[in-house]
């Protein structure tokens, strides 16, 4: 293992901070109008996403994929407009949500499935009123 003095680390810290300031893709493949990401695909508008795919105006979200204008989420799928969430699926204008699954505005749940404003709801009930809630909102899923 070859020794790194605090002097070298210094200057390689300092060039690699440099391209992501510089707002420079690495490893992307076909990303549209991206700043600063990494080992993504697919993205569009999207900011310093790492490992994400078919985001949209997503902003440092990691191994995320299909989700569309959130931030700092952690291998969520096909989320809208949440923040702070990891590994859930199906979420809308979530905030703080963990291991959960089909929940619309809900803040601060884990491990929970068909909430709507952190109230259980059975499957059939939270898609029609989610439904509702959509048109009525005028948000795209």
């Amino acid at each position: 293992m070859a020794r790194l003095s605090a002097t070298e680390f210094e200057s390689q810290f300092r060039q690699l901070s440099q391209q992501l300031d510089a707002g420079i893709n690495q490893q992307c493949v076909e990303c549209v109008r991206c700043v600063a990401c990494t080992r993504s695909t697919f993205c569009q508008q999207s900011e310093r996403l790492v490992g994400c795919h078919y985001c949209v105006a997503c902003r440092a979200c990691t191994e995320c994929s299909h989700c569309r204008g959130c931030q700092r989420l952690v291998r969520c799928t096909h989320c809208v407009d949440c923040n702070d969430c990891t590994t859930s699926s199906y979420l809308v204008r979530c905030i703080a949500v963990s291991n959960c699954t089909y929940c619309f505005g809900c803040v601060g749940l884990s491990d929970k499935d068909f909430h709507i404003l952190n109230q259980p709801y059975s499957r059939q009930d939270y898609f029609e009123i989610t439904a509702e809630l959509t048109r009525g909102l005028r948000m795209e899923r």
